[in-house]
């Protein structure tokens, strides 16, 4: 049965695409490091970003590990492992492994993987082509954990049922104090009828406030069409002077022609100068 066990895990884990040859003499002595290499495989072929740590150089952290890897399988794959078997790391951790294994090939063959040619570069690894459905396979995996959380919640609260089923027996066969429950209502009904004044008092102050300003905005409407109409006067009438300020306007319009004029004549006539005197100047040179 061992041996047929250590046939199936190599047969599996070379379907699988393994990129080391695996034997039946590799676990004839314990062998933790390949066992937490092809658990570290399969965990990251189920899932490339599963956080699982890496080392085992310790005891300490050889525990850790398996502890992460039977949890991680346990939420994710739903399949069980036992950690002392794995932690042997002998034939008795190759059943597990071939648990976590055979997973995968049936997964494999059920979506139909296209399996690599063992010339390639990727040393006969496969690729699952999941196509449209990895945002299915997050929303499952997401729905999985939900359930799995709540699960443990409605475990716990049946739980305490029994402790609640005499709770609620013994209230129900206690006699109703009509006495109480009257003190309860009213005191119940007060309650209510001081919140519903609230209330009240604050729709009031609202209506209050929206009168308030309804009153500045009409007060402001006001305002505005009288000042509307007073620019409408000033802009109607003429002020005072004004011919005589557009006379003088025109007249110094003229003047400023006329300055224009001069000013360009008195900058040719220095020009000319210059050039008189730059001449005179060479020939007395």
């Amino acid at each position: 049965t061992r041996i047929a066990c250590f046939s199936d895990f190599t047969e599996v884990m070379r379907a699988l695409g393994y990129p080391r040859l695996i034997s039946m003499e590799n676990f004839h002595t314990p062998n933790f490091r390949l066992v937490a290499e092809v658990l570290l495989w399969l965990a990251r072929r189920y899932e490339p970003e599963a956080d699982i740590p890496a080392d085992v150089e310790t005891e300490q952290d050889r525990v850790f590990f398996i502890k992460a890897v039977t949890d991680f399988m346990a939420t994710k794959a739903h399949v069980q492992l036992h950690m002392r078997n794995l932690y042997q790391a002998d034939g008795f951790a190759v059943k597990e492994l071939l648990k976590v294994a055979s997973v995968l090939y049936e997964a494999m063959n059920t979506k139909g993987v296209r399996r690599a040619d063992p010339t390639e570069e990727d040393n006969t690894k496969f690729k699952f082509d999941l196509g449209s459905n990895v945002a299915d396979l997050k929303a499952v995996r997401q729905l999985t954990s939900e359930i799995l959380s709540k699960g443990a919640v409605l475990y716990d609260l049946l739980g305490k049922e029994v402790e609640l089923r005499e709770a609620r027996a013994e209230s129900i066969a206690r006699p109703l104090e009509i006495n109480e429950a009257e003190k309860v209502m009213k005191i119940t009904i007060n309650s209510v009828l001081e919140q519903l004044q609230k209330t009240k008092d604050m729709l009031n102050n609202v209506a209050l406030d929206e009168a308030s300003l309804e009153a500045k905005i009409e007060k402001r409407k006001l305002e505005l069409e009288r000042s509307q109409k007073r620019l409408q006067t000033l802009q109607s009438v003429r002020p005072a002077f004004m011919d005589e300020y557009e006379k003088i306007e025109e007249q110094l319009q003229k003047q400023y022609s006329s300055y224009i004029e001069k000013f360009r004549n008195l900058t040719y006539m220095e020009q000319l100068l210059e050039d008189q005197r730059r001449a005179e100047q060479e020939v007395f040179e």
